[in-house]
């Protein structure tokens, strides 16, 4: 048997008996996964550290090392995420829909945990405690495999979450880390169909890719977020100027920031001479058609770049005739992601609502909205954008499938 295989064998094990666990339970045992992540934070910090000068001294992209990069703020953030979770309703029972059938027989739909969950993923340590910690409160055991830039983050984190799971009577193979140190690992846990039950890739669009084309394992599909901004004829120039400059700059090295700016022709002379300057100053580099390309500092657009996710301080922009033209440019460009739109017409607003395909829509609101966290959800496992299961921000109901109880009395058919 295969390390992973071994790993995947002893969460199977855990996941049969945390799927058991009181609500009581699990919370006692996220809020000391948060104390002791919150005593432990210098040494998190420390083993963070490594991670970040190995990728600094490699000439990582900065968007990459900031996501990789700790901070007592972000390992706080972290604790009080799972703290969050403790608070939200255990989705373990719920009934999700029932009643009783014309001959007698009692029918109830309830949720239940899938079991083992796999997590892929790339250097973001934060990762790894948001998983561990919804895997838990949905009765999942977790098998975490984060990309090799942050190992020794993870291993960190991973050895702080086992120590408190196992203080409060759990198994500590509830959360387990798959090794970092190989390509081979990640497809072994692809392969672990029978002890793994799904899979969840997250980071950039080559990693979702393989992961979804090579496993056995069930995938639920997390997608990169080339995010638009449409800001309308009838838009409040002033709310889209604060929009847009939050979506694109509030945290650019993330999914919901926004990629693409359009902005309707009739408001065009009257928006661009301030935004453009308002973006520049934020340091962001605007990639823009004829009509943005016309103020100095902007770089003329070419078709790959309204097509990018840039998880930096770039963004691509157009001017558009109308609406029809938003949504044909949406619609080519989009990754199902978030987009939003930024007017005063409620009829266009309803519109776009409504022929906009995507996980996340928005009216006259940033797309930095879109987050399991902003949503009320606690802690995300990841957004999907795929259809099946799940879409959008992934909170603990995500993490469950359901089955049915059919309870009678001596019924036969």
């Amino acid at each position: 048997m295969t390390e992973v295989a071994e790993l995947a064998r002893r969460a199977r094990a855990a996941s049969r008996e945390l799927a058991l666990a009181t609500r009581a339970t699990k919370d006692a045992a996220l809020h000391a996964m948060a104390d002791t992540l919150e005593a432990s934070v210098d040494a998190v910090l420390a083993a963070n550290a490594d991670d970040v000068r190995r990728a600094e001294d490699s000439g990582t992209d900065r968007a990459i090392v900031d996501r990789l990069r700790l901070t007592p703020d972000r390992v706080s953030a972290m604790a009080d995420g799972l703290r969050e979770l403790s608070r939200l309703p255990d989705p373990v029972g719920e009934v999700v829909r029932g009643s009783t059938l014309a001959n007698g027989l009692e029918l109830r739909q309830v949720r239940v945990p899938f079991g083992v969950v796999g997590m892929i993923y790339e250097g973001r340590p934060n990762v790894t405690v948001d998983a561990a910690g919804i895997c838990l409160k949905s009765g999942n055991a977790a098998l975490l495999r984060g990309s090799s830039s942050a190992a020794s983050s993870n291993a960190a984190l991973v050895d702080v979450l086992r120590g408190a799971v196992a203080q409060t009577g759990l198994p500590a193979d509830c959360v387990q880390l798959v090794p970092a140190d190989s390509r081979e690992t990640v497809k072994e846990l692809m392969r672990a169909r029978g002890l793994v039950d799904v899979l969840v890739p997250r980071g950039g669009a080559g990693l979702i890719q393989s992961v979804v084309t090579e496993s056995t394992v069930p995938v639920i599909e997390t997608g990169v977020g080339n995010c638009h901004v449409y800001v309308d004829a009838a838009a409040d120039l002033e709310m889209a100027s604060a929009i847009v400059l939050n979506a694109k700059t509030q945290r650019t090295s993330v999914c919901n920031a926004a990629e693409s700016l359009l902005v309707h022709a009739d408001v065009a002379d009257e928006l661009l001479p301030k935004l453009v300057v308002a973006l520049q100053d934020a340091g962001v580099t605007i990639h823009g058609d004829d009509a943005f390309a016309a103020y100095d500092g902007v770089v003329v657009a070419t078709e790959d770049d309204f097509a990018r996710e840039y998880l930096s301080s770039d963004i691509s922009a157009a001017v558009v005739p109308g609406l029809d033209a938003a949504l044909d440019h949406i619609r080519r460009f989009s990754t199902g992601h978030s987009e939003a739109i930024v007017t005063g017409d409620q009829a266009a607003a309803r519109r776009f609502v409504a022929e906009v395909d995507a996980a996340v829509v928005l009216v006259n609101a940033s797309t930095r909205f879109t987050d399991g966290g902003e949503f009320g959800f606690g802690a995300e496992i990841g957004i999907s954008t795929q259809k099946l299961h799940a879409r959008g921000p992934m909170g603990l109901p995500e993490m469950t499938s359901t089955k049915y109880v059919v309870t009678g009395d001596g019924h036969v058919r």
